[in-house]
């Protein structure tokens, strides 16, 4: 293996600066997922990308695009249906989650759209793009924004919602900025880890820096750096051993989860 040859290649280059992009900002959000219980949330909106790639090609859009687009309209859906609550918000994801998923392969399938369902499932992180990059940088700075502005919010939502509403917190406002925030997340993520393992790189290193931390914001700082580690780890054992950057990516934090474990069991 030619490894000066690999390092000078643009596309392990491009491939990092997308993971640590999307590492950095799932770190904090991850953490809200985590404090309430979104998981599920976050699946939802992850099977609803491939829809969202199917219509865009054939509306003519860049994918990436189409994705955030279809990912914000299923985020007011959901909104929408939780004020209703004929359902419980269980059941209600369970039912969108999996009829995205099918109607996206289904449409791909009915109209012949020339698309890698591998890369869109699994993920395909080393054929990231200039296009994809800069969308990419695009998504992760507007994430990074409105957490600044809303941070102090989004906690007093997440802790109590009634609570929040008394002094002042508009919490139907607050409630959609983090599902379009979620949302944004997921469509860029989507070319890192695929549909199938986005929520994984959510939720694992956001569940992993919580055994380590002791405020809101240390466990948001230790979820992005965990996540970084993640994405470099699992990009070098890729390009090592010639395995799905996605899937190892996963794998690197999933480790990182279990020795946490350990480490913190120890301690005790």
């Amino acid at each position: 293996m030619d490894w000066s040859q690999i390092l000078h290649s643009t596309f392990l280059w491009y491939a990092l600066a997308a993971g640590l992009l999307v590492a950095l900002v799932s770190g904090p959000l991850g953490c809200f997922a985590v404090w309430r219980r979104m998981a599920y949330f976050g699946d939802t909106l992850a099977h609803s990308a491939l829809l969202g790639v199917t219509l865009g090609f054939v509306l003519h859009i860049q994918p990436t695009l189409a994705v955030v687009v279809s990912s914000c309209l299923l985020a007011f859906l959901l909104v929408y249906f939780q004020r209703r609550q004929n359902l419980s918000v269980d059941t209600l994801l369970g039912i969108l989650s999996h009829s995205m998923l099918a109607l996206g392969i289904v449409t791909v399938s009915l109209l012949d759209i020339n698309v890698d369902l591998l890369s869109l499932l699994l993920g395909d992180l080393l054929a990231v793009s200039t296009q994809d990059l800069v969308l990419m940088a695009i998504a992760t700075l507007v994430i990074a924004v409105l957490l600044f502005f809303l941070w102090s919010k989004l906690l007093a939502f997440t802790l109590h919602e009634e609570l929040a509403a008394v002094e002042g917190v508009k919490v139907e406002r607050v409630r959609l900025a983090l599902m379009l925030m979620l949302a944004l997340l997921i469509a860029i993520a989507m070319k890192v880890v695929g549909v199938l393992l986005i929520t994984a790189l959510l939720i694992i290193p956001a569940a992993t820096a919580r055994r380590i931390s002791t405020t809101p914001e240390q466990m948001a700082g230790f979820a992005s750096l965990i996540g970084c580690i993640s994405v470099t780890v699992g990009l070098a054992a890729s390009v090592l051993w010639d395995s799905p950057a996605g899937p190892s990516i996963v794998l690197a934090a999933g480790v990182i989860f279990l020795l946490g474990q350990f480490w913190s069991r120890k301690e005790a």
